[in-house]
């Protein structure tokens, strides 16, 4: 008897154990979640943008004449002083061959130039032969006058037949000096090149050309002796502790930015950040073909470096660099992380969490940046928000902090 009561005991137990075990499995469970706290302090919206550095005064040295440029005696990187360091030597080089069609040309026109001349000598000696006999006749003309044989107003007419052939003259004789010259124009298109074997430049045929700042060697498109032809580069030159960094902002951000405002440069390669300063924000754009083939109106700003050159020395010229401009800031935001934030009936919301459980507040926002959002109301500071709140969470919900979370 006794065995039996206890076999229904053991039974009894464990359908009491089965059933307990059942309605733990279906208890609903805290959801696990990620959290963060609303904390008051720093925070501030930027405008992250890739940009360059350049030598802000960049000096191109360029050929003056037309002629044949020698090796370069500098190379790139080399510093230069200027109005002293020679950069570039050109010498100017002779006529160009003439053709046959073109040679005989220029024969025909030295030609009819030393005809024109001939011409022009002609009229010259007529001209004097006319100036002697009008001079005769205006002595003759005034013994007449003065012995009451002939009229005075003979004599005023042989006066004015004298200017006339001394001013035919003067005439004559410029004609002659524009024939002379043009003859000589004529000559000189038929020089050719120097047919003198083994003819040396003289010392002085040179130019030397030099360095017009201090600083240095950027590039230099003509390395090799060639011919060029004038106004072609041939070294550039630039000082790099005048560097500056150029941006290309979208049109929307750049209205956003100021003159004067706060900026930083990473991403060039040192060990730390450097300090800029906004200087200008150009007020024309352009358009540009972004990577994904849209187009997009962009606004160059220049910012200058305020940290000292020691600390970037090794940044180049045309260098890729990361900058981040700084629009707002405030010292003492409430704020908490974006990705806690959720749109709820046409509002911003995120969910804090009250004595283990889920509780929706809705809230006022003010900035919005990469990583953080501003609260204007709402929320108090220290309070604890959910991140990245999945849609297992509602308002009241039984929630559990990862042990991550809470470290």
């Amino acid at each position: 008897m006794a065995v039996k009561w206890i076999k229904r005991i053991l039974m009894l137990a464990a359908l009491a154990g089965i059933a307990g075990g059942f309605i733990w499995l279906m208890w609903p469970q805290p959801i696990q979640v990620d959290v963060a706290k609303a904390v008051l302090g720093r925070m501030q919206l930027t405008v992250d943008e890739e940009g360059i550095s350049r030598i802000k005064e960049v000096y191109t040295v360029s050929a003056p004449v037309a002629g044949k440029v020698a090796r370069s005696p500098q190379e790139v990187g080399d510093y230069v002083v200027a109005g002293v360091t020679t950069v570039a030597a050109i010498r100017s080089v002779d006529p160009t061959m003439l053709d046959a069609r073109t040679r005989i040309e220029l024969v025909a026109a030295v030609e009819a130039a030393k005809a024109d001349r001939d011409f022009a000598n002609a009229a010259m000696l007529q001209a004097e032969k006319e100036l002697r006999f009008a001079e005769a006749e205006l002595a003759r003309t005034r013994y007449l006058v003065g012995k009451k044989v002939m009229a005075l107003n003979a004599l005023e007419k042989r006066q004015l037949d004298a200017d006339g052939a001394q001013q035919r003259l003067e005439s004559a004789k410029a004609q002659l000096d524009a024939r002379l010259h043009n003859l000589e124009i004529a000559e000189a298109k038929l020089l050719g090149p120097a047919t003198r074997a083994g003819a040396e430049p003289a010392e002085d045929c040179c130019i030397n050309l030099t360095s017009p700042v201090n600083g240095i060697i950027l590039q230099i498109p003509v390395e090799n002796e060639q011919i060029v032809q004038a106004g072609t580069p041939l070294v550039e030159i630039g000082n790099p502790l005048d560097t500056e960094i150029s941006v290309e902002l979208l049109s929307t951000d750049a209205i956003l930015v100021k003159p004067g405002a706060s900026a930083s440069v990473s991403g060039w390669g040192g060990p730390s950040e450097l300090k800029a300063r906004v200087k200008r924000v150009e007020p024309a754009a352009f358009t540009k073909i972004s990577a994904l083939g849209i187009e997009e109106q962009r606004v160059k700003a220049i910012l200058e470096i305020t940290d000292p050159p020691a600390k970037w020395m090794g940044l180049g010229h045309q260098y890729r660099v990361f900058v981040r401009i700084t629009i707002w800031q405030s010292e003492n935001a409430l704020h908490i992380p974006l990705s806690a934030l959720f749109r709820w009936e046409g509002n911003w919301a995120t969910f804090k969490v009250a004595g283990g459980l889920a509780r929706l507040a809705t809230i006022n926002v003010g900035q919005i940046n990469s990583s953080d959002v501003q609260v204007l109301s709402g929320l108090s500071a220290g309070e604890t928000v959910i991140v990245h709140p999945s849609d297992l969470i509602a308002d009241g919900v039984q929630v559990e902090i990862r042990d991550h979370a809470k470290e």
